[in-house]
């Protein structure tokens, strides 16, 4: 007689297999890390995750009456109706996103064909004038702050100098780092990071629209191996960046 194991893969529900654990473990470490490091608790979190949850379940059944949909969520999630009835409430109160009007600053001046050179980098720009300027530029992504407000916001930022013998703006980074603005950093961090595990779930789903993604995996590299790779993967960044900005202005 051959003996089975009775907690093998096979025999438990899809949510339960142990490779999908393990996943999902593995992603919850470093969240929890940062949670404890920066003293968001648990009580937070879990609130957080339970509307996610909701959200996600919300929008897969938008042909059902509100009631039905209560329910078919609770069945799906594994929360309550009540519950999920007070989650979807406040799906309805959420504000909108703030906006980040230096990131998108940084953004248009690196990617519009109007203020990069022909090489595709981002131009030193007139800080007022007619465009291109810094301060057509400013007006550009928004009119409910001044140009100068800007200006001294992606200094302190780091992100821009002014050099006052020519008056004019440049960038001096190659991305978006927002210095001494943890605020910022964790949004990026957020966005970046979330595009890519929506990516990687798509891929895992098969729902149709999957995505380039591809890991390189090494052992035993030394400090001085690791140096020369980021400065190589940091020129190869570049060059790719400048060639798509090039693209695009044709």
């Amino acid at each position: 007689m051959v003996e089975t194991d009775s907690t093998s893969s096979a025999s438990l529900p899809p949510g339960e297999q142990p490779a999908l654990l393990d996943a999902v473990r593995a992603l919850l470490q470093p969240l929890a890390r940062l949670a404890v490091a920066r003293g968001l608790t648990h009580a937070t979190v879990d609130e957080m995750l339970r509307a996610a949850f909701v959200d996600v379940a919300h929008a897969a059944y938008p042909q059902l009456l509100e009631h039905r949909r209560v329910s078919r969520i609770s069945a799906a999630t594994g929360i309550n109706r009540r519950e999920v009835t007070r989650l979807v409430e406040a799906r309805k109160t959420q504000p909108a996103p703030a906006r980040s009007y230096p990131s998108e600053i940084f953004a248009r001046w690196s990617t519009h064909s109007e203020y990069l050179d022909h090489d595709g980098r981002p131009k030193a720009l007139p800080r007022l004038g007619t465009a291109p300027s810094f301060e057509t530029l400013a007006q550009s992504v928004t009119r409910d702050m001044h140009p100068r407000s800007l200006l001294e916001e992606l200094i302190r930022l780091g992100t821009a100098e002014h050099d006052e013998t020519t008056d004019t703006v440049a960038l001096n980074r190659a991305a978006f780092v927002p210095k001494g603005d943890e605020a910022r950093m964790v949004g990026f961090m957020g966005a970046n990071l979330g595009d890519h595990f929506n990516a990687a779930v798509d891929n895992v789903l098969a729902v149709g629209s999957e995505h380039f993604e591809q890991a390189i995996y090494a052992d035993g590299l030394s400090d001085q191996s690791l140096a020369q790779l980021r400065e190589l993967v940091t020129q190869h960044w570049q060059a790719m960046t400048n060639d798509w900005c090039r693209a695009s202005r044709r």
